[in-house]
């Protein structure tokens, strides 16, 4: 373990070890807590990297006009907030700094910020879209430091420093961030839960096309969902902006004759690809000024900007 990490490392092996019983420890527990911290600075960094333009006093948007899935995300980190200050009262380290482990794995690099790239990246610098996405991350940036502060303390005294560059402040003046409450939180949860049961069916026949060789990465993939009942109803819901909570080109919801359950085709997709978003579209060339992008990366970057509603 180098220097600069070590003391960090070794917090993190005390804060997710179960004290309650014999401590164990060797290089190769060391090496697994080393993984799991890189997981949390890599969350981090990323938060920080994607805010660092963004001036939440002047750009912060009210929750009720942020994206739905902006609101999920609020919505899992007031929830986790809730639950690792729990484990703090009774000096439960270990399930508090697995929770913050578990979030940053499955929740956020799994899940929200894996979708959210594309928007970060391909809607326009000041856009609607991508102040809304800001907001978020800001929020979800501000809860992180001050949750891993009492185990992490010299990580989340960097990335405050970062944030703030006062060297007569620090995370340990501040209290616990007050994450805003989410309208609908409960209705939220259950159809977004929903939707990543359908995600993951899909992620699973991605994957096996990848494998076989139809398809590259998942842009490169078009895929029909079938469903039907409350599953093809929640599916449709979501229009166009289905397509990027798969991570695919297209996503067509048609109605089956099957009662219950989904059935997922993937077909690679015949259209170019888009040089700037990497999605393939039929309306890639379609601007004769701009023959190497799609039509919304030509209305990002020189006209009003597509419109997003979900994700």
């Amino acid at each position: 373990i180098s220097d600069t990490l070590g003391a960090e490392i070794l917090r993190l092996w005390v804060g997710t070890t179960d004290y309650s019983g014999e401590l164990s420890i060797s290089d190769e527990i060391l090496k697994r807590v080393v993984d799991s911290y890189r997981r949390i600075r890599n969350t981090l960094r990323f938060l920080l990297a994607n805010t660092a333009d963004f001036d939440a006093a002047k750009q912060a948007l009210p929750v009720a006009e942020l994206l739905e899935i902006d609101r999920y995300a609020l919505v899992l980190t007031h929830e986790l907030q809730q639950r690792v200050l729990g484990h703090y009262d009774r000096y439960e380290f270990q399930p508090a700094m697995q929770a913050i482990q578990n979030f940053c794995s499955e929740d956020l690099g799994g899940f929200y910020l894996d979708i959210l790239k594309d928007r970060l990246y391909t809607t326009g610098a000041d856009s609607t879209s991508r102040r809304a996405a800001q907001t978020a991350l800001q929020h979800i940036l501000q809860m992180l430091t001050r949750l891993i502060a009492p185990v992490l303390s010299f990580t989340a005294e960097e990335i405050w420093t970062v944030l703030h560059g006062n060297q007569h402040d620090s995370v340990f003046l501040h209290s616990f961030y007050a994450v805003p409450e989410v309208p609908g939180a409960d209705g939220l949860k259950v159809r977004w839960a929903a939707l990543r049961e359908v995600r993951a069916a899909v992620s699973k026949q991605l994957e096996e096309a990848r494998t076989a060789g139809k398809i590259g990465s998942s842009l490169q993939a078009e895929v029909v969902i079938a469903a039907a009942g409350g599953e093809l109803a929640l599916l449709r819901t979501f229009a166009d902006d289905l397509r990027f909570v798969f991570i695919t080109s297209q996503a067509k919801v048609v109605d089956s004759s099957v009662a219950t359950g989904i059935h997922v085709a993937v077909e690679a997709s015949v259209h170019g690809k888009c040089e700037r978003c990497w999605h393939y579209r039929a309306d890639v060339g379609s601007s004769s000024a701009h023959p190497s992008i799609c039509g919304r990366c030509t209305s990002n970057l020189f006209d009003d900007g597509e419109k997003r509603f979900y994700a």
